[in-house]
């Protein structure tokens, strides 16, 4: 029987660190590098540098709710980006860099909120969560094939080994239970 796969599409920062994180999360069968949430149709990463396109950087995830669930997956997103960051992570600096979930149900949208509240409730962090929760029926563009596993490909580059590296390192600590296999 073929796994009945649900979609997450989740934007935290430069999209190379999510979807490195992602490739190795146990129950992920896809991960696309990509834009949405903008007004421009079919983007560019140089348009997107801009920050006038109105995309956040994203990361479309396709998993198997059977092997991880979408409130797992909300987990690992939370733990790899400062949601606490309005328009930012570390350096990256621009709306395209904004913490963001964008939902493709009603279940994915009360999750997100559930999340978010439990997170404030247990003080997890000491500033406010900023993270947006926006319905996808926002155009998503998946991005060019050259920032698909940026990673994977590029490993020294000095964005991957600096930023990269360490977030997938954390991840593998953290969270070595929801490995694919392990490192």
């Amino acid at each position: 029987m073929k796994a009945q796969l649900e979609t997450a599409t989740l934007g935290g920062g430069c999209f190379w660190c999510l979807e490195a994180v992602f490739r190795e999360v146990g129950g992920v069968h896809l991960v696309e590098a990509g834009y949405a949430g903008g007004l421009v149709p079919n983007p560019t990463y140089a348009q997107i540098c801009t920050g006038n396109t109105g995309h956040a950087e994203v990361v479309q995830v396709q998993f198997d709710p059977a092997q991880i669930s979408y409130t797992e997956l909300l987990e690992i997103f939370f733990a790899i980006h400062d949601p606490t960051q309005l328009n930012r992570q570390g350096h990256d600096i621009g709306t395209q860099y904004r913490s963001v979930i964008f939902t493709h149900s009603r279940a994915q949208h009360e999750s997100a909120y559930a999340v978010i509240n439990r997170f404030t409730e247990e003080h997890i962090y000491p500033n406010p969560i900023v993270t947006e929760v926006v319905p996808s029926h926002t155009n998503y563009w998946p991005a060019e094939a050259d920032h698909q596993q940026y990673f994977a490909k590029y490993p020294q580059q000095s964005y991957c080994a600096l930023v990269v590296a360490p977030k997938l390192a954390q991840f593998r600590k953290k969270f070595a239970n929801r490995l694919i296999s392990p490192h």
